[in-house]
C-alpha cells in the first residue's frame, strides 16, 4: 500500500459513498492516477464500486466506498504507520502456516481448510 492508496482510503474512511469527482477533488493527484489506484483497490477487495442510475437520460455514475471487512482495519492502518493490511486467499495462507503439512493441520489434527483453521478469526 503506497501513499496514493492511503489517501484514497483516508477520503473514504468516514463510511459514506463518494463519486469519482468527489474523491478527485479531495486527493492531490491526476485523474489517471486515481483511476489506476481505485481499480487496484477494487481488485484487492478493499473498495466497492456501486453503479447508480441517473434520474434522467444519460450514463449511470459510479460511487465508491470501503468494503465491509476493511472499514475497521483502515482506521488502524492510517493511524499506525507500521501496520500493513495483507489480503491473501486461504490457499496462499495455508502455505505459510506453521501447522500445515501436506494439506493436514497438525494443530487441529484434521485436513487443512478455512472452516477448521485455528489461525482464522471467525465472526460469531
Amino acid at each position: 500500500m503506497d501513499l496514493f492508496d492511503k489517501q484514497i482510503l483516508a477520503v473514504l474512511r468516514n463510511g459514506e459513498s463518494k463519486k469519482f469527482q468527489q474523491i478527485l477533488k479531495e486527493v492531490s493527484f491526476s485523474h489517471n492516477t486515481l483511476k489506476l489506484h481505485i481499480d487496484r483497490l477494487k481488485h484487492q477487495g478493499m473498495i466497492v464500486e456501486a453503479k447508480n442510475p441517473k434520474n434522467g437520460p444519460g450514463r449511470p455514475f459510479f460511487t465508491y466506498s470501503l468494503s465491509a471487512e476493511v472499514k475497521n482495519r483502515v482506521a488502524i492502518t492510517l493511524t499506525e504507520p507500521y501496520t500493513t493490511i495483507v489480503s491473501l486467499t486461504f490457499q496462499k495462507l495455508k502455505h505459510v502456516c506453521r501447522f500445515e503439512k501436506g494439506g493436514y493441520c497438525k494443530n487441529m489434527r484434521k485436513s487443512c481448510d478455512a472452516q477448521n483453521c485455528p489461525q482464522i478469526i471467525k465472526d460469531k
